[in-house]
C-alpha cells in the first residue's frame, strides 16, 4: 500500500515507527543520502526538497490516483488522519499533539541536527557553534522533561504521532552532548517508546542499511555543500 523513500535516519525511523504500529502494508525504497539518491529526478519529482522521507500511498482513502508525500511531519499527520489512529480525534486532544509535532519539526530536530553537524560533522571545531547547539538541544530536553512530568507521553497519556516525531531525535542523546540522567522524567517516557515492539520493529528495518556509513567524506560534499544551482 505504502512506498516508503526512506534512510535509517531520525526522520526516517519517525515513519517506520507509524507504519509499524498500524500494522501498514508498505515497502522500503532507500535512498541513500550520502550517495545522492535524493538527487535522482525520480525522486525529486515527488519530493521537491530532495530530502528523505517520502512516500507514495497507493491506496488513498478517496480511491483516487496514488499520492505523495514529502516531509516527515505531514508524512505522519497524514498516514495518522488515513488510519484514524495516533492522532486524537477530539478537538483540543488533536490541537496539542499537532502542537507539539510542529515543536519537534521546527526546534527538536533543526536544533539537535546542527548540534550533530557541529559536534560531529564539520570539518573544523567551532567552540561557539558547539556550545550554542548543546545548550539548545539541553534547553528543549528540559522542555521534553517538563511536559512529561505527570504524563504517559507528550501529547496526553496515550501514544501518538507527537511521540513518534520526537523519539528519534532523543536516541542519539550521547551525541549530543546530553544525559538522560538529568531528565528523569524524559528517560523515564524514552525507555518506555524504546521497548514498545513497533519500536523495536521500526528499528530493525533499518539495520541492513545502517551498517552503511551515513555520512561519508564525499557524502559531506553533497549533504553539506548544496546550493540553489546544485539541488
Amino acid at each position: 500500500m505504502i512506498d516508503l523513500y526512506y534512510w535509517p535516519t531520525p526522520n526516517g525511523h519517525k515513519i517506520t515507527m507509524f507504519l509499524e504500529e498500524a500494522g501498514l502494508d508498505y515497502t522500503i525504497h532507500p535512498v541513500d543520502i550520502s550517495a545522492g539518491d535524493q538527487f535522482k529526478p525520480d525522486f525529486l519529482a515527488f519530493s521537491p526538497n530532495n530530502r528523505m522521507p517520502a512516500i507514495i500511498d497507493r491506496q488513498p482513502a478517496d480511491g483516487g490516483d496514488p499520492i505523495t508525500v514529502f516531509e516527515s511531519g505531514a508524512i505522519l499527520l497524514y498516514l495518522a488522519e488515513k488510519t484514524g489512529r495516533f492522532l486524537p480525534s477530539d478537538l483540543r486532544g488533536r490541537k496539542t499533539a499537532t502542537e507539539w509535532l510542529f515543536w519537534q519539526m521546527g526546534g527538536l530536530g533543526p536544533m539537535a541536527g546542527q548540534n550533530h553537524h557541529f559536534g560531529v560533522y564539520a570539518p573544523e571545531r567551532i567552540p561557539y557553534a558547539i556550545n550554542r547547539y548543546v545548550n539548545e538541544t539541553n534547553r528543549l530536553y528540559g522542555v521534553l522533561e517538563r511536559r512529561l512530568a505527570g504524563r504517559a507521553f507528550i501529547a496526553n497519556d496515550d501514544y501518538t504521532i507527537a511521540d513518534m516525531a520526537c523519539y528519534p531525535w532523543i536516541v542519539p542523546w550521547k551525541r549530543q552532548q546530553q544525559n538522560l540522567d538529568e531528565f528523569p522524567n524524559l528517560r523515564r517516557w524514552f525507555e518506555s517508546v524504546r521497548e514498545r515492539p513497533g519500536t523495536v520493529r521500526a528499528y530493525a528495518k533499518g539495520e541492513p542499511l545502517a551498517t552503511r556509513p551515513t555520512v561519508t567524506e564525499e557524502g559531506k560534499k553533497i549533504l553539506f555543500g548544496q546550493t540553489a544551482s546544485r539541488n
